[in-house]
């Protein structure tokens, strides 16, 4: 079984520019002043930035937050300001904290549970109102009773909860850790880095909060690096929708092709092709279909001698091998050929699957009585000595696969000059 998403360290690329840009600031920030003003004006330039590609990739649940970072900041930075040039905070500086500390926990974990659906206008505006009509309930409150609901955030209200525990106030504390749970589970349950960032966002919220006014640097360090993690995490996501194949989870076309513009050399390509496949569609049905295309992409994403497998579109792969002619990547390609006739696939009986997508989830790998089913591939095998173009190279190894096709199925067939030579007798 393959590792979680959330144990592969590939999954946490979008972490790096955080961690640098928090380096950057904690070097270059001292404790005399919150920040100089270019650096005051990095979250601001974060959020536009993130708020832009939001919406240009109607990602509403992440405009949401990066604002909502943002907004945070300058109320921070307002009042932690006034501190370091007067040296005491002002009369509603200690509510208006509380406040902050409370809230955002509530509103950071309720816009990163909430699911995007329908227009994007209208879950925007949706999101809006319901946070908005929250926050004019509170502020409503607070104007008539501020010393009250002061007391009602920063109190100790539960006494066999520990003090020491956490550094903020006990309800705004119990709030984050609520929230961090809620936003873990989904990060677990559902693997995808933008919800692993929301929740290292929040940590970093958390962490930063009771520290601000002792370090000012944590303020536009730990902001940005908040802004910038689910910035990265988007940009990620964006490329996996872009470069990536969702049924499969391998490279797709424009990966492909990208990755032959900038071979040089010889190398080879193999085009991959899964027999019947029509045929197995019309019988069992597309649903089967696509577990027999992720069974075939899961056997060639193990490939050796270097080569990196592709979906090229139906039911057609490709592996490329840089740097190695045809001769050399005989036995990596009759290997995968032969782990593919060796699976064995069980049918299973969908009249008996669960309706609910994790109890489905759940009932995988338990076994069943659907009948098994074996796949075969078909492959061309031809490299860059025949034409250093790709689109050339292309056509003989697909030349090569029919032949493999026309020759009975199951079997590799190498381009060698203008001839097509059997790899595995039959």
């Amino acid at each position: 079984m393959p590792l979680h998403p959330l144990r592969q360290p590939a999954h946490y690329l979008f972490v790096l520019p955080a961690a640098l840009v928090v380096l950057v600031l904690w070097m270059a920030l001292g404790n005399e002043d919150v920040a100089s003003p270019a650096q005051r004006i990095l979250p601001w330039l974060l959020a536009c930035l993130g708020a832009g590609l939001a919406l240009l990739y109607h990602q509403v649940r992440t405009l949401c937050l990066l604002l909502l970072v943002a907004v945070v900041f300058a109320l921070l930075h307002q009042d932690v300001a006034g501190y370091l040039r007067s040296g005491h905070v002002g009369a509603l500086t200690p509510l208006r904290f509380h406040a902050t500390s409370a809230w955002l926990p509530l509103l950071f974990a309720g816009l990163a549970l909430w699911p995007e659906r329908g227009r994007r206008r209208q879950d925007l505006l949706v999101r809006t109102l319901v946070c908005g009509a929250a926050l004019v309930v509170f502020l409503l409150l607070a104007l008539q009773q501020p010393r009250g609901m002061h007391d009602l955030l920063s109190n100790r209200h539960w006494t066999w909860i520990p003090a020491s525990w956490n550094a903020l106030a006990q309800l705004p504390a119990l709030l984050f850790l609520l929230a961090t749970v809620a936003m873990g589970w989904q990060a677990w349950r559902h693997p995808r880095p933008l919800h692993t960032a929301m929740l290292l966002a929040l940590l970093c919220l958390w962490w930063m909060l009771p520290r601000i006014f002792l370090q000012p640097v944590l303020l536009p360090a730990l902001s940005s690096a908040a802004l910038l993690v689910m910035l990265g995490a988007m940009l990620q996501e964006s490329f996996h929708m872009a470069f990536r194949d969702e049924l499969t989870g391998l490279p797709g076309r424009r990966a492909f092709n990208e990755t032959l513009q900038r071979a040089r050399g010889t190398y080879s390509i193999a085009m991959v092709d899964v027999d019947h496949f029509k045929s197995f569609n019309d019988t069992h049905g597309h649903d089967t279909g696509d577990d027999v295309l992720r069974l075939v992409a899961s056997r060639l994403a193990r490939v050796g001698d270097g080569g990196r497998a592709f979906r090229y579109g139906g039911e057609e792969f490709a592996v490329v091998f840089l740097d190695r002619p045809a001769a050399a990547c005989i036995d990596a390609v009759e290997a995968l050929r032969q782990s593919i006739e060796d699976a064995r696939m069980q049918l299973r009986d969908r009249s008996t699957r669960s309706r609910d997508d994790d109890a489905g989830r759940q009932q995988r790998g338990r076994g069943g009585s659907g009948q098994v089913v074996q796949v075969t591939v078909s492959i061309g095998l031809a490299d860059s000595r025949v034409d250093p173009r790709p689109a050339a190279v292309i056509k003989a190894a697909d030349q090569a696969l029919y032949v493999a096709k026309d020759e009975g199925r199951n079997q590799v067939r190498a381009q060698s000059g203008p001839r097509v030579l059997a790899v595995r007798a039959d």
